[in-house]
């Protein structure tokens, strides 16, 4: 399977756990806080700069104003006009690119379906569940207290959506941005793998 294969994911779905099995299960490289340690590394920005960018975007307004305007498609500007955040973005988006270059993948978050995009050998998948279902997961796997999860759902998912529609110009979550999007309250995070490679070996 020549695929790299993107998850974009709701807070407490499962996504990153989807993704991390499903890499295992190809026997390809997987690729989440390893992109914020290569992206550092190659750019000669801290790795907590990486980890600050998406924190920052809690209110859409806010972070619209704080970044400027969105300019990455203005040759007049130059890099030097960009926001540190944005420069932080696009070096992100030239270590997924390069890491999709490399060969099969998969990529969890970080706006990789939209820096990806055009390339030919690339399936996004979206995941999402049920509220009950994210609020256990958080519970157990991060933790929080039941009033903490529900408010980390709602914070974080926030937090992904501004961040994705501001540098993407595009909306996080909607279905035509996907190949695939799966509930995984529904089918359960083994299934939900599964799911993924036979979807990617019908496409083959």
């Amino acid at each position: 399977m020549r695929k790299v294969v993107t998850i974009s994911r709701q807070y407490g779905s499962g996504g990153r756990e989807i993704g991390s099995k499903l890499a295992q299960k190809l026997g390809i490289p997987f690729y989440d806080n390893e992109l914020i340690t290569r992206a550092a590394k190659e750019s000669g920005f801290a790795e907590a700069a990486f980890e600050n960018a998406e924190k920052k975007a809690s209110n859409s307004l806010l972070y619209s104003i704080a970044m400027g305007m969105n300019s990455y498609g203005n040759p007049d500007m130059g890099f030097s006009h960009l926001s540190l955040d944005d420069r932080i973005y696009l070096a992100q988006s030239d270590v997924i690119r390069k890491v999709a270059a490399e060969g099969p993948c998969v990529i969890v978050g970080r706006c990789a379906d939209y820096v990806l995009k055009d390339l030919p050998n690339v399936v996004h998948v979206f995941i999402w569940a049920e509220k009950e279902f994210r609020i256990e997961r958080a519970i157990r796997i991060d933790g929080l207290t039941r009033a903490k999860a529900e408010e980390s759902i709602v914070k974080i998912d926030r937090r992904r959506a501004n961040y994705y529609n501001y540098h993407s110009s595009e909306k996080w979550g909607r279905a035509e941005n996907y190949h695939l999007s799966i509930q995984s309250s529904y089918v359960g995070i083994d299934n939900a793998v599964e799911l993924i490679r036979m979807y990617i070996e019908m496409g083959e």
